[in-house]
């Protein structure tokens, strides 16, 4: 089936559940490392786990970057193929791996010098301190499989390949739960690493997992004088997704930081929690993945109404399936914490604020979606305004204002925020929405018709 095929004519429902599986199945085999990760650093020492819940906005921040760019490359070559210019969004896919090694580059030399800042802002505890260092110095120093695997993975779901980079994520992820216990405990002639064998077993994976999409997803750079000027277009592209994924960053940090100022346990639940958002998530993260190329392409070649199904039908199908999440965030919060720890403290708090965060799981399906649809559709402007109005202006204010009345009340962070952001998010889509149809309904009453509209919603596109 061809991409004009897939994503211009097939059902829209048939198009996502054709799409999202393989993206679900890798996210899931990326959510059970993540947890596994933690129950194995979670037995050699509690120091470790609140050492990954410190380091896990680096982490982010390094895959916004990835991710983000990767998703600039991607929406770039899907606009370009639904207007019919194939070699063009070649070009465009050979942008992935030298942008990966700068990003590569720059990371590792941040890295390596400002750690141990970092570490003592997380935590005033040395053997935290030193975990925190020693394990992200080694993530960030060979990282530069995270950044490959990210770009050629977009290259190749801009034209409808999801089941190599599922391959790619299911081996990557197999690697690193393999090697965990064996470098974190030893075996055999392999010492006892402690969290610096977790951290080697993570870029291990990352590494893997790149050589598995490189053989397909790698494509021949273009002319370096091409770099400037569509390395330009992918950033601003890609900038909604960045700035999404990198205000993650700074939000997660933010209420650490506000955590610390009660204690290392209330850090740890938070990073906890986000190992197993990281599971219930995957709904939603597929759908995201998905709408991106299907939108970009309908919208490139004028097909305003594809766009609008893609829309609704996938917030249906991530409300449907986080109303699991919801569930077992109410009801099984206890058993869920016992996974990692034995820390009564962390296991109390833990399940007070689950009761909060599983209540936003619906609301946050819309308050995620938003700026993707907006990203794909080329308004920078709105994808970005809805991501920094969720977590500048709404998360981490919020969070302490809450938490000057108690640890308790922090939580109701979560909720508020999300039912907001849907707020706003729906807001702007009405006015896209009302926008798009009353350009579209005077261009068919004009002598070109229906084909004058798809040139005029084309030419927009290309020149946002």
């Amino acid at each position: 089936m061809t991409t004009q095929e897939l994503f211009g004519q097939q059902r829209i429902s048939r198009v996502l559940l054709r799409l999202a599986p393989p993206v679900m199945f890798s996210q899931l085999i990326q959510a059970l490392y993540n947890i596994v990760d933690s129950f194995f650093i979670g037995r050699s020492g509690e120091s470790g786990l609140t050492a990954l819940s410190i380091i896990y906005p680096v982490q982010l921040l390094m895959i916004a970057l990835a991710v983000g760019t990767g998703v600039g490359i991607n929406t770039a070559m899907a606009r370009k193929l639904g207007c019919g210019r194939n070699e063009e969004s070649q070009k465009f896919a050979g942008m992935a791996a030298p942008l990966a090694l700068i990003l590569w580059a720059i990371f590792a030399l941040a890295g390596f010098f400002f750690m141990p800042f970092y570490a003592k802002l997380g935590s005033s505890t040395t053997e935290v301190i030193n975990d925190v260092v020693v394990y992200g110095r080694i993530v960030c120093i060979f990282s530069f499989g995270l950044f490959l695997e990210s770009g050629w993975t977009k290259v190749l779901q801009s034209e409808g390949n999801m089941r190599l980079p599922m391959l790619a994520q299911i081996i990557g992820a197999g690697v690193n739960i393999l090697l965990d216990p064996v470098l974190i405990f030893g075996f055999g002639s392999f010492p006892a690493m402690g969290i610096k064998g977790a951290a080697y077993a993570t870029i291990i994976g990352q590494i893997a997992a790149a050589l598995v999409v490189m053989k397909k997803g790698f494509r021949h750079s273009p002319k370096f004088h091409f770099y400037l000027p569509y390395s330009a277009l992918i950033f601003k592209l890609g900038i909604p997704n960045i700035l999404m994924q990198s205000a993650y960053t700074f939000y997660i940090l933010g209420l650490n930081l506000i955590l610390k100022t009660f204690s290392d346990q209330a850090v740890t639940a938070l990073g906890l929690y986000y190992k197993w958002q990281a599971f219930f998530f995957i709904p939603l993260g597929s759908m995201q993945t998905c709408v991106v190329p299907v939108i970009s392409y309908n919208y490139g070649s004028g097909q305003l109404e594809r766009c609008r199904k893609t829309v609704m039908e996938s917030i249906l199908f991530g409300m449907g399936l986080m109303f699991f999440g919801t569930l077992c965030f109410e009801f099984i919060a206890e058993p869920m914490f016992r996974v990692f720890t034995k820390d009564e403290q962390v296991i109390k708090i833990g399940v007070w604020a689950f009761k909060f965060i599983g209540v936003s799981f619906i609301p946050m399906v819309t308050s995620l979606m938003f700026p993707v649809v907006f990203q794909a559709l080329g308004f920078a402007f709105k994808s970005s305004f809805l991501t920094v109005f969720r977590t500048v202006i709404l998360f981490v204010p919020l969070g302490y204002a809450f938490s000057r009345l108690g640890l308790q009340y922090f939580w109701l962070t979560f909720p508020i925020t999300e039912s907001l952001t849907t707020l706003a998010g729906l807001f702007c889509y009405k006015k896209w929405i009302y926008s798009a149809t009353a350009t579209a309904s005077i261009s068919t009453s004009a002598p070109f018709g229906k084909a004058e509209t798809s040139k005029q919603l084309r030419a927009g596109f290309e020149t946002k």
